[in-house]
């Protein structure tokens, strides 16, 4: 999560909160690496960071993990059991270690290797059949029914998913939480008598039957309080709104960096020093001070993949800083640019990884590599990639082209479809987007046959204009108008559009600031000087966004909040006025 003036929001409207605070009662327990656990409220994070050590020992010929059936069953139920309920569909992790297990059964129903005594057949088919179970598709689910068929002929019931030690309260959870992260490795294993790979699996399993425990549940409210009047506003008064924001910024810091008191966060520092820049120059001296010493220390953080992070969220974190380091004056910082450049080009979905080019997430960015990849990680990569000099002919680009189009709704260039247990999905023809290939956060439409289209919205449908325009689409590419014509139709700055089917009063108002700087950041990369909306009016969008962030500006201390919807830490001020910093710095 993170923008900048060209940096993309870090807290999509349908991200992860990258910026968490500790949860009440909960104190983080050392690692044996001398690193503090996270907070238990961030299990999600950190079942992350563990997966994405299990995928990095994948044997990518065979698919396996640990060159065992048992190993890799066991590792295919800690990513069906994760917070993220991965699927065969999310790519040769997952699909590959599939196979590799199915592949291993016999005519009879069994699964084992075939020199296996009865009792290993016996114990590996069960595990197997526990990891089968989660998986619910046609190449799986025949293999399941055989292994249960063959397993009740040996006696053994039905069995149930492979075993979990589930907490049976919150404190019981805290308990087994704090325990299994204490023992965790600073890369995200463990260690156990049967090796690495299935103490890390088995791991996951376990802190995963604590993360429900730990789930935030926000209560809806009863109704949300329509925005401010938009003002008239000219530069001066826009000029000096940026200065007040600017000064609370600087008032909120700790030697120049941002985050939780005592632990300055890499990805909130980024977004914060990326805002300071978007103050024009020439800038006051102290603001320039903070902003050196920012860059300065992000870029001192570099590890030796050329990722700029502090253990999480790798993409969203280190394209943030790629987008602040290359606004800064000189070349000093090129030689971090270009392997930060790198480490992106490695996270994209490509053939390097398994994924072939009819994968529906062929081309995207997630989080880190190993989350699913979504649009808004994606947008914010291609635009970190852009910002670094990335040649525009390389064919990153034309990678990310086919992941933007499954996102977009128009059938004509999007051949993703889904059948699943809960239906068939397919695009819609608006040319809106969702969230990433048979995904919105909008719901869904549902037609007569039971057939559901992700609706579009507006916070993605302007990450996929940027994104359309930054791998190098003409505008007047077909793709291009559709989501123009989608933008213009659903033009508004009263709410993030798209959510009018919801039956909660804030959806529309979740991840505001993020809308507005996705729309100032795609309006000026494509070049729109006005739009015109369903109704036929012109819209000067730059002056119009100007004032209602003026409007919306605190008169105490010139921070900005969202009130009616805290979501993705838009209630943290910090947060929300480096969003508007960034967005009025496109208005000028």
């Amino acid at each position: 999560m993170s923008p900048q003036t060209m940096l993309l929001p870090v807290l999509a409207l349908v991200a992860t909160p990258l910026f968490a605070s500790p949860a009440p009662g909960l104190s983080a327990s050392p690692g044996p690496q001398g690193e503090s656990a996270q907070d238990l409220s961030d299990l999600k994070d950190e079942l992350d960071l563990s997966i994405r050590w299990l995928r990095s020992v994948q044997d990518a010929k065979t698919g396996s993990y640990g060159a065992s059936i048992e190993t890799s069953a066991q590792v295919l139920t800690a990513l069906a059991t994760s917070p993220r309920k991965y699927t065969r569909v999310d790519g040769p992790f997952v699909a590959l270690a599939l196979d590799y297990v199915v592949g291993f059964q016999a005519e009879q129903g069994w699964i084992a290797r075939p020199d296996a005594g009865d009792a290993e057949r016996l114990a590996t088919t069960r595990v197997a059949a526990g990891a089968l179970f989660h998986y619910v598709d046609k190449d799986t689910t025949p293999a399941l029914a055989k292994a249960v068929a063959w397993l009740s002929s040996q006696g053994v019931a039905d069995p149930s998913p492979a075993g979990s030690n589930t907490p049976t309260d919150k404190q019981a959870a805290a308990s087994q939480a704090r325990a299994l992260l204490a023992r965790r490795l600073a890369d995200g294993s463990w260690t156990g008598p049967s090796g690495k790979v299935a103490a890390t699996a088995q791991a996951v399993i376990d802190l995963s039957a604590c993360a429900p425990l730990f789930a935030k549940h926000t209560q809806i409210p009863e109704g949300a309080t329509p925005l401010p009047e938009i003002k008239g506003v000219d530069r001066a008064a826009v000029l000096s709104s940026m200065h007040k924001g600017a000064r609370f910024l600087l008032q909120t810091s700790e030697s120049g960096k941002w985050g939780a008191p005592g632990q300055p966060d890499a990805g909130l520092t980024a977004m914060v020093i990326g805002a300071l820049q978007a103050v024009p120059t020439p800038r006051p001296a102290d603001i320039q001070a903070v902003i050196d010493s920012g860059l300065e220390w992000i870029a001192g953080l570099q590890r030796e993949d050329g990722s700029i992070h502090q253990g999480r969220l790798a993409n969203y974190v280190t394209s943030s800083c790629i987008l602040a380091l290359a606004h800064a004056d000189g070349d000093a910082y090129a030689p971090v640019i270009a392997r930060a450049q790198a480490f992106l080009l490695n996270l994209q979905a490509d053939e390097g990884e398994g994924y072939s080019p009819d994968h529906p997430f062929y081309g995207g960015i997630g989080y880190g590599g190993d989350e699913r990849p979504d649009l808004s990680n994606l947008q914010m990569a291609l635009e970190a990639l852009v910002a670094s000099g990335l040649e525009k002919d390389h064919a990153a680009f034309e990678r990310a082209v086919r992941f933007l189009e499954r996102c977009q709704n128009r059938s004509e260039s999007n051949d993703f479809e889904l059948q699943s247990e809960g239906g068939r999905i397919v695009p819609g023809n608006d040319g809106g987007a969702g969230y990433y290939p048979g995904d919105s956060k909008a719901g869904f439409e549902v037609l007569a046959d039971g057939t559901k289209i992700p609706r579009s919205y507006g916070s993605m449908t302007y990450a996929l204009l940027k994104g359309l325009v930054f791998s190098g689409l003409d505008v007047d590419d077909d793709r291009v108008q559709a989501c123009w014509k989608w933008l213009s139709e659903h033009y508004t700055l009263d709410v993030n559009p798209g959510f009018e089917h919801s039956s909660d009063p804030t959806a529309a108002y979740q991840g505001l600031f993020y809308y507005f700087h996705s729309m100032a950041r795609a309006l000026s990369v494509f070049g729109a000087q006005e739009v015109v909306d369903k109704q036929g009016r012109s819209h000067n969008w730059r002056k119009e966004l100007a004032g209602r962030l003026v409007s919306m500006q605190s008169k105490l201390d010139g921070s900005w909040v969202n009130r009616n919807a805290p979501r993705w830490w838009e209630g943290n001020p910090v947060l929300a006025t480096s969003y508007a910093l960034l967005t009025l710095g496109e208005t000028l």
